[in-house]
């Protein structure tokens, strides 16, 4: 399994492209939001020679879908998502009207993700964990064979996400990465939403918002 990470946005969001030696990849949290971004994540798929297969959404913050309608009109992919995070997901305009950025809404979901099973594809399969507290409906998602994690924006090097947005709750969230995140190896990466990877025992010993 490879991951390639992209910087898009005004709140500087890490999109994730999944793929393994199929050539199937996912889309992970598409914040492309200008021309010159979604450019760039079309390219490098065409590049490697790439077949995106699924669209998925940690969770459903304007920073996290503001490509969702590019990758349905370049790929007819409709994004997936917990159910809790329809309420973010609908919100999409008064918050990007809030902030000023541009926005153009994409397909809502119709096929939701739950609070545990397996997304497939390829030859590759990732763990699906849910991890509430940033936002209602918030997934992470594991790769047990190779220990890597895709956190959304429940864990980040040195911090957390932010808990005073709709959905948030912080006791939810620190539970939620102690009983959750800081039981998994702790030599685990973990690729954030925002930010530097980092790994499970670096942030279990030293994060200074949750630690043990």
């Amino acid at each position: 399994m490879r991951i390639h990470g992209f910087c898009f946005g005004p709140f500087s969001e890490n999109t994730y492209l999944v793929y393994d030696e199929t050539r199937e990849c996912i889309i992970i949290d598409a914040g492309c939001s200008r021309k010159d971004e979604e450019q760039l994540l079309k390219e490098f798929i065409e590049a490697n020679f790439l077949k995106p297969v699924r669209l998925i959404n940690t969770h459903a913050h304007i920073d996290h879908i503001l490509g969702n309608a590019f990758v349905y009109h370049e790929y007819k992919l409709l994004p997936e998502m917990h159910p809790f995070e329809l309420d973010n997901f609908n919100m999409g305009e008064t918050v990007s009207a809030m902030y000023g950025i541009p926005y153009k809404p994409g397909p809502a979901p119709k096929n939701f993700l739950k609070e545990s099973g397996e997304i497939h594809f390829g030859n590759t399969r990732l763990e699906i964990l849910f991890t509430p507290g940033h936002s209602a409906g918030s997934l992470s998602f594991y790769h047990s064979k190779e220990n890597i994690l895709i956190s959304g924006d429940v864990l980040f090097q040195g911090s957390i996400g932010r808990t005073d947005l709709p959905g948030g709750n912080f006791e939810t969230l620190a539970t939620t990465i102690k009983t959750v995140l800081y039981k998994l190896p702790e030599h685990t990466k973990v690729y954030s939403g925002h930010g530097e990877p980092t790994s499970i025992g670096e942030e279990k010993y030293t994060n200074p918002f949750v630690r043990e």
